[in-house]
């Protein structure tokens, strides 16, 4: 494994791996994947381009989010994570971390479809953290229906309360909480860009965090605060194998990248540190692409 992430290496052999069929009930667990995510625990390394921050992430207990908030507290951030009550155990190991790199840490366990819980998640944090000046919307639902006829309503509404409803929510209610040099920065997708045909509804969320992250971008530019997006490829996480995916395509995923694998959590971090970072002071509505190479409009 290289020493850190800046290190020189060749991309396309960084990550090698090949998932077999799996698949897992829930939401997932990281410790329930038949291969390890790599979420930059033994390789992320921090120069100080947080200190000071105070940053919100949700779905920080595994995955991408697990990855930004280690990544954020290295960085010089204290970092408030939420997710649900059954990722317990994930969301213990991300506080440790957290606090190893000597920030503070705030727990959030709750369901972010309901929206009195989002309000309240926001007020936590706050409290917690004494302020708030990144918030990163990163939870997602996402479930693989082959058929539209078989995708009920009730689970096209928990996609889009997870994913869109959420996101709402939330920022609105951390923005009074923001001051101008702060950011938001919501994970959108591959899927908005080239949808799955098994992804109906969740590539219509993704499509939709997009517009919502350039229209609210212009709406708080005047006000010194930055809305960005980041939108991953194929990712291993357990979102995946927890009915992201069809059990049995999750050997060949990423093959279709470029790149031709998987990208790991890791990969995503130094977007977020990016557009989080006074270094993207300039960067406003902006979709960065972390996806192995595939095209994009």
């Amino acid at each position: 494994m290289a020493p850190d992430q800046y290190a020189f290496e060749d991309p396309s052999k960084k990550y090698e791996m090949t998932p077999p069929e799996q698949y897992l009930e829930g939401a997932g667990k990281d410790e329930d994947l038949a291969i390890p995510a790599d979420h930059g625990e033994e390789i992320y390394r921090g120069s100080g381009r947080l200190e000071g921050r105070k940053a919100l992430i949700t779905g920080g207990d595994s995955g991408i989010g697990a990855a930004v908030a280690i990544a954020y507290a290295r960085e010089g951030a204290d970092v408030a994570i939420s997710y649900l009550p059954e990722e317990q155990e994930d969301a213990d190991n991300i506080v440790a971390l957290i606090e190893k790199a000597g920030r503070k840490a705030v727990a959030i366990p709750g369901d972010i479809k309901d929206e009195a819980f989002c309000e309240q998640l926001v007020k936590t944090a706050v409290d917690g953290l004494g302020g708030l000046d990144i918030l990163v919307n990163n939870a997602g639902k996402q479930q693989h229906v082959e058929d539209l006829l078989e995708l009920t309503t009730k689970n096209f509404d928990d996609t889009f309360k997870t994913n869109v409803y959420a996101m709402f929510w939330i920022t609105k209610a951390a923005l009074p909480h923001l001051t101008p040099g702060s950011s938001i920065i919501n994970t959108t997708s591959i899927q908005a860009y080239s949808p799955a045909e098994f992804l109906v509804d969740y590539a219509s969320t993704k499509a939709a965090i997009n517009t919502f992250s350039k229209a609210l971008s212009q709406q708080l530019a005047p006000k010194g605060i930055r809305v960005n997006a980041v939108a991953p490829g194929p990712i291993w996480t357990p979102l995946q194998p927890a009915g992201g995916q069809p059990a049995d395509a999750l050997p060949e995923v990423g093959d279709e990248t470029p790149l031709g694998r998987w990208g790991q959590p890791a990969e995503l971090a130094p977007a977020y540190v990016f557009l989080a970072s006074g270094e993207s002071s300039y960067v406003i509505g902006e979709t960065l692409h972390v996806n192995g190479g595939m095209p994009t409009p």
